[in-house]
């Protein structure tokens, strides 16, 4: 495994990060199961691990920290969200008030265990909601040490470059993979500005090997009805890069992370598995080079 600078925050991530959400989280994933993912990516060099207070109706966060118990984290960096939480009956409800915030992630370290959040991150903001006032509170979270960094998750273009001339943040989590080349010059721009960027959704929620197709047990089931109700537009674009899964050098997802990777504004690709197997193939994606004529096939299929 090789390791980034998470921007200027001093953090250090793995290239490869593992998204603790999802069907991982949900109680019908065996709890045997879903340590034994975190516990083998920590042997695997990954030290990135990232989450959320509404993540899998709320059992996400616990069921990391119960994970992380009998663990040496001093070289982890565990992030979370704050500004959304599951309110029970399916409900998610957003509060980015700076009381809902300090809560959140008051809430958030008991939940994980740990002394410090490595990195809280704002989910899913609007700019009007970045008031001076919450700005101040999260600074404070920071002079207590209760945080290390505080950084922001959108995937709205427009939230990203107003935060990325907000001093208080260190980092933040973009949409970006083979379907998002678009997010480039934003990657630019964050990198020029000091911020650390993770790439969310890195291998497209698996749209390139048409994951929604292929039905092996009940979290595929759940994968792709989420997928075709929510995504259908990247489901289809994704069949389009297809030839990923035709490499004889890597694999399909070791392609794609290897992609992602290559920007060298990204810190770190975040993903997220439920199989042992996935997870040792994703995580020797880290330092894997594109060959030219691959690289050239992306190129050409994004329409460049």
């Amino acid at each position: 495994m090789q390791y980034r600078s998470l921007g200027r925050s001093g953090l250090v991530v793995s290239e490869i990060g593992y998204g603790c959400a999802s069907w991982w989280g949900k109680p019908r994933f065996p709890e045997a199961d879903a340590l034994g993912l975190v516990h083998a990516a920590i042997d695997l060099g990954v030290t990135f691990f990232d989450t959320g207070a509404s993540y899998s109706a709320g059992e996400a966060e616990p069921r990391l920290g119960r994970a992380l118990a009998d663990r040496d984290v001093s070289r982890l960096v565990i992030a979370t969200k704050a500004g959304t939480f599951h309110a029970g009956g399916g409900r998610i409800v957003r509060d980015f008030s700076p009381s809902a915030i300090v809560a959140s992630a008051e809430r958030s370290l008991r939940h994980l265990g740990v002394e410090a959040i490595s990195l809280l991150q704002l989910h899913g903001p609007a700019i009007p909601e970045l008031t001076d006032e919450l700005l101040s509170a999260l600074e404070d979270l920071k002079r207590r040490g209760l945080v290390r960094a505080l950084g922001v998750n959108s995937f709205d273009p427009a939230v990203v470059e107003h935060v990325l001339g907000l001093a208080p943040f260190d980092a933040v989590m973009i949409d970006y993979n083979v379907l998002r080349p678009e997010r480039e010059p934003l990657i630019e721009r964050a990198a020029a500005a000091g911020k650390g960027v993770l790439a969310g959704m890195a291998l497209a929620m698996g749209h390139t090997g048409l994951k929604v197709a292929k039905i092996r047990g009940p979290q595929d089931l759940w994968y792709a009805a989420r997928g075709l109700v929510r995504h259908r537009d990247e489901v289809r674009r994704g069949a389009r890069f297809a030839f990923l899964h035709r490499q004889r050098q890597m694999t399909g997802s070791q392609a794609a992370l290897a992609y992602v990777l290559e920007n060298a504004g990204v810190s770190c690709a975040v993903l997220g598995t439920t199989r042992m197997a996935h997870l040792r193939e994703n995580a020797g994606a880290s330092g894997m080079t594109l060959p030219p004529d691959l690289r050239a096939a992306i190129l050409r299929t994004q329409g460049r």
